[in-house]
């Protein structure tokens, strides 16, 4: 599924401001970065507002077989019922809604709703992540994006996702199109040479890697240039 994530673990002291006394610590939880295949899977949205939208469209981005269950929707999702891409069940979340579930999101704005719905899904061995709250969550998921099939992710653990958002606004304007147009050059040369018998190490491949003049020639459209180069650095 695809759930990637570079943790960026940061710290943090929680205090309670009215009484000065210091609040229970959460228990640090270090991630297991992964990606994560859901094509054809079922998926639960539980929520029909706007987050319950956002994580349905990465849901059904990835292949999954999307069920939200919510008396009301967002109009976005009532159009993507009426395409027939999502099935809904038009009332609250009950107890035995998550029947052969992989992965259930708990995304309404009634902590005592997600919080049942979570000790539901965990207790039938699915992946569950409650919005705005990790420590009820058994996945998170990072702030991401994609150029193509290049995905670059980035977590902060729960810990502030701001500043994974913020992190990951900042990679999106270095990393352009051509990254894409790269991955697929490198894909391009990666089974020709397969299909040669020609086997090229992990350290070689990194050694002809130049990215600076490769990204400078597929910003060009020098495209043809930019596999000579690849191929020269590989010393194919």
């Amino acid at each position: 599924m695809s759930f990637v994530s570079e943790n960026i673990y940061i710290g943090l002291r929680k205090f309670d401001i009215l009484n000065g006394m210091k609040t229970k610590k959460r228990k640090p939880v270090t991630y297991f970065p992964a990606f994560l295949d859901i094509h054809g899977k079922k998926c639960i949205v539980v929520g029909g507002g706007k987050v319950a939208l956002r994580k349905v469209k990465m849901l059904l981005d990835c292949g999954a077989k999307v069920t939200v269950i919510s008396p009301t929707l967002h109009p976005d999702l009532t159009q993507l019922m009426n395409k027939k891409a999502l099935h809904r069940i038009s009332r609250e979340y009950e107890p035995g809604d998550f029947e052969d579930a992989v992965i259930v999101i708990a995304a309404t704005d009634v902590k005592e709703v997600n919080d049942q719905a979570a000790e539901e899904a965990k207790k039938l061995g699915a992946f569950v992540n409650v919005i705005d709250d990790p420590d009820s969550s058994n996945f998170i998921t990072p702030s991401f994006f994609r150029r193509r099939d290049l995905t670059v992710a980035i977590s902060t653990g729960g810990r502030s996702p701001a500043l994974a958002r913020k992190l990951r606004t900042k990679l999106e304007q270095i990393f352009g199109e051509e990254y894409a147009i790269l991955l697929s050059l490198i894909e391009e040369v990666r089974s020709e040479l397969k299909l040669r018998g020609i086997g090229v190490s992990p350290e070689a491949w990194q050694e002809a890697l130049d990215l600076d003049r490769l990204i400078d020639l597929l910003k060009a459209d020098q495209r043809e240039k930019a596999r000579a180069v690849l191929l020269g650095n590989l010393k194919i």
